[in-house]
């Protein structure tokens, strides 16, 4: 036996039993008669004691020890002098009598501890050093608690797990399919699954009423952000159950791992809907942690003859703001720096007004020649502005201010720490659209996927206004982060061709893309609906993390390499000629 106990077991109770550990040298204090070895595994940090006057032959073995060496020790726990309030087993330490190397290591390229001094790509290169960090062993073991939270709380509900296939057909889900070519059908391939919606569908028409799958998913997309090309979902769907059946079910589920993983109590989540969170805060998933709701102008600016206001509101454009509580005294560089900030291209604004409520009861803007001080104080009712606010209004189309403003309320709420530590805001998004106009195009898409059921109330407008559509969507928002989506599904036959139909898909697509579904729904498809969660995003959000590859075990860089196994990367042509596959060069 490699050992007895784990390095972050012992405690004052322990004092005087003998025991063997066995972990990493994390550090090394030789201090003359004295030599003290921090002693780390998965569990915690143990330190090691050995007296140069006690086992001189262990002492001296001691003094060769490197970072990282693998050691076993074996000695009695004994109530240390200098106590460490800032770990579990600060109060002893083991006073080592046998010392054994099981491995010896050479110097890691970066310190292990949770402030490393190794960046990212060389962290990333030797992935299975930065994971000894205690940080990212903690996102891990966290990670794993909430698994199994999320499966104790389905099993309870009678989901079944079920594991879906890897090699699937390509079927169109809006970002491209990663495709595996086959050897024994020379120019046809699989595809790997960005999700597993179809297969999840069929398993409702076969009748197994409740599933779940902890599943990864695959999308060839381009890097931005947070994106990784395969990922982790909590994947759901169930049978004979309406939006309410979806959102009870749901929201219990996310109230039960809080309280597993974090023991923290969740209220009741909102609905919000999708109209509501455009309107009031630019984004389909705001952050609620904070006010600053975006206020719509148009119907209550008073006359005058500022040309930019005038001019969007004739041309049917929206003048719309947001207040900056307590930011009044910022200085002509702060107000130029949000300027620049909502004229980047990604948002396009040509600028921003500025209306200053000063704490000395005064009211300054930069339209003063077009507005009066009484009319500055009636747009300012329109916020509630009071002693010390901000106020910062743009003019423009109304999906450029909304986007421009809810990022806005984002940068203001960083620069004055409005949002509270450890706060936490999760609600529903409801009734987005069915169906969305491509601005470049014209061409309608669907919002989510071609498989959500629309309203009942709202099939009446599926020829004449399609836009008007509401869909049986629902996404959960996590503060500020899209962490589950779902749908009520079309489980008619009739209907799910309708859709296709609208999207301009021909007969021939369709039983090309999705016969075998439709032909599934030919032989009774129940009611069904259900969702997915973004575990690797949920984990990043519980742990505190900045993008998901801090909640992955083995992350790809941001261009989509692995840097510490060098992939993607070259075959040999042999493989390529039993494949029947020819590479091109690219120009």
């Amino acid at each position: 036996m490699y050992r007895t106990k784990t390095c972050g077991e012992l405690r004052i109770a322990n004092v005087n039993e003998t025991v063997t550990l066995a972990g990493w040298v994390q550090t090394v204090r030789d201090i003359g008669h004295l030599l003290f070895v921090d002693l780390r595994d998965r569990y915690g940090i143990t330190q090691l004691s050995f007296a140069k006057d006690g086992h001189a032959a262990e002492f001296e073995q001691a003094r060769q020890l490197g970072r990282e060496y693998v050691i076993q020790v074996s000695g009695k726990v004994t109530e240390r002098t200098a106590k460490n309030a800032h770990i579990p087993t600060g109060d002893i330490e083991l006073l080592v009598e046998k010392l054994t190397v099981l491995n010896e290591a050479e110097t890691p390229p970066f310190t292990i501890e949770n402030e490393s001094d190794g960046l990212e790509e060389l962290r990333m290169k030797y992935r299975y050093l930065d994971i000894r960090r205690p940080h990212l062993k903690d996102v891990l073991v966290t990670r794993a608690t909430m698994i199994r939270a999320m499966r104790e709380y389905l099993d309870a509900q009678n989901f079944i797990e079920v594991e879906t296939p890897n090699l699937i057909k390509s079927t169109p889900e809006g970002a491209r399919d990663f495709l595996v070519p086959s050897r024994m059908q020379h120019g046809n391939f699989y595809a790997l699954p960005q999700s597993p919606q179809i297969l999840k569908q069929l398993l409702m028409v076969a009748g197994m009423d409740r599933y779940y799958q902890v599943v990864k998913c695959y999308r060839d997309e381009d890097f931005r952000g947070d994106r990784q090309p395969e990922f982790t979902q909590l994947d759901c769907e169930m049978s004979f159950v309406n939006q309410e059946d979806i959102f009870e079910t749901f929201s219990g589920m996310v109230k039960h791992v809080f309280k597993k993983t974090k023991n923290i109590e969740l209220p009741d989540f909102i609905r919000l809907t999708y109209a509501d969170a455009l309107k009031y805060y630019g984004s389909d998933k705001p952050d609620l942690r904070f006010e600053c709701k975006i206020v719509e102008l148009n119907e209550t600016l008073p006359k005058s003859e500022f040309p930019v206001f005038n001019n969007a509101i004739a041309a049917g454009n929206l003048v719309a703001g947001v207040k900056a509580k307590g930011c009044a005294a910022y200085t002509r560089k702060q107000l130029d720096e949000l300027t620049e900030f909502v004229k980047a291209s990604h948002r396009g604004l040509s600028g921003l007004v500025n209306i200053k409520f000063n704490e000395d009861g005064t009211v300054k803007s930069s339209v003063d020649k077009f507005y009066n001080e009484e009319q500055l104080r009636e747009i300012g009712k329109a916020f509630g502005a009071e002693k010390g606010d901000l106020l910062l209004i743009a003019a423009e189309k109304a999906s450029k201010v909304r986007k421009s403003l809810g990022d806005l309320r984002l940068e203001l709420a960083k620069r004055e720490n409005w949002i509270a530590p450890g706060s936490w805001s999760v609600f529903w998004v409801v009734d987005f659209p069915l169906f969305e106009k491509d601005e470049e195009s014209g061409e309608i898409n669907f919002v989510h996927h071609p498989f959500c059921s629309p309203h009942p109330e709202d099939l009446q407008y599926f020829d004449s206004d399609p836009l008007r559509v509401r869909a049986q969507t629902y996404d959960m928002v996590m503060n500020g982060n899209e962490i589950l989506s779902g749908s009520i599904r079309i489980h008619q036959r009739e209907l799910q061709n309708r859709v296709f139909d609208k999207l301009g898909l021909s007969p021939e697509d369709i039983d090309h893309k999705f016969g075998f579904m439709l032909n599934a729904f030919r032989y009774g498809a129940p009611p069904h609906g259900g969702c997915a969660f973004g575990l690797d995003r949920w984990v990043m959000l519980m742990t505190g993390g900045e993008t998901i590859r801090d909640a992955m075990a083995f992350p790809k860089a941001s261009n989509g390499r692995d840097l510490m196994m060098d992939a993607p990367g070259t075959v040999d042509p042999k493989q390529l000629v039993e494949l029947g596959i020819g590479i091109l060069k690219k120009d």
